[in-house]
């Protein structure tokens, strides 16, 4: 058995990490807040953009831009989106199981260090990685979204897809891969942004009339980079509501995990000093028993 000495030490150690992990759990769960207020501020966009886009499907050839040419793909463009740093759960390991299911040619992007980190340790064609705060604001997001269109444009790659956290719930983070583009079938994503948004069902879309100067196709041309934008700053928000809401997890269960190992060790402790006494008595008893 270990000394009571040993046993405080390994306690006071405990408690001092206790604090440290509780106070992670605090600040990860205000970060999760402000992270989903943002995701859920940018939905009135997706409706307007929804709207917008549902009265230009009727009037353009959807072959017309080269966001919407469908091709044969060659290699796939991947958007690796991961956190900066670790103590957030599996929530890195299950986006890393999507990538090495990946057996088809394909360029990475990563966006978070951990990410970046993982495809040179699998030897993956890491073409560049970027560092998003943890506001995920739309400046820094929006470096890595126009290499990743350039690298499209310029046939380097064929789609445009994200892995990333979905953000369902506080305890729920879904590993996706969502694709971007090409956007071939433009009303299949009209009805994915209406239902993003919420308004599928709004009477208002039917029937408001938009009118669109110089003319449709290049309102079409000019709206199409602000979606590809806009979806993909909407992923890194839902990455980052994911990130803090697992931290958050993972160091609640740290604490609750160190509060049970502090009361193992208090009783523990306890034993170990009642053994003490009860040792001292019997050697003073034993003494006097000689005399």
């Amino acid at each position: 058995m270990a000394s009571t000495r040993d046993i405080r030490r390994r306690i006071k150690s405990v408690k001092n990490t206790r604090q440290i992990t509780k106070a992670m759990e605090l600040v990860a769960a205000s970060k999760m807040k402000r992270a989903q207020a943002a995701t859920l501020a940018g939905r009135p966009y997706a409706q307007l953009m929804a709207d917008m886009l549902a009265a230009l499907a009727s009037r353009v050839d959807e072959t017309q831009h080269p966001f919407l040419t469908e091709r044969e793909v060659k290699t796939r463009g991947i958007l690796l989106v991961t956190t900066n740093i670790g103590l957030c759960g599996a929530l890195n390991a299950n986006l890393f199981k999507h990538v090495l299911d990946i057996k088809t040619p394909a360029k990475f992007v990563a966006i978070g260090r951990k990410g970046a980190q993982f495809l040179a340790r699998s030897k993956r064609d890491l073409n560049s990685e970027f560092t998003v705060g943890d506001r995920g604001s739309f400046k820094e997001v929006k470096v890595a979204i126009e290499h990743m269109t350039k690298l499209y444009l310029d046939g380097e790659v064929d789609t445009i897809e994200v892995i990333y956290p979905r953000f369902k719930n506080t305890l729920i983070q879904e590993a996706t891969v969502r694709p971007v583009l090409p956007l071939a079938n433009l009303k299949g994503f009209i009805a994915h942004l209406q239902a993003e948004s919420g308004t599928e069902n709004n009477p208002q879309n039917d029937t408001r009339e938009i009118i669109f100067e110089p003319n449709a196709h290049d309102v079409l041309a000019a709206l199409l980079p602000y979606y590809v934008n806009r979806h993909i700053h909407q992923l890194v928000l839902s990455a980052k509501a994911s990130e803090f809401s697992a931290r958050m997890v993972a160091m609640k269960t740290a604490n609750d995990n160190a509060s049970s190992l502090i009361e193992d060790l208090t009783l523990e402790y306890n034993k170990a000093r009642q053994a003490a006494i009860t040792q001292e008595i019997l050697e003073i008893a034993a003494g006097q028993s000689a005399a």
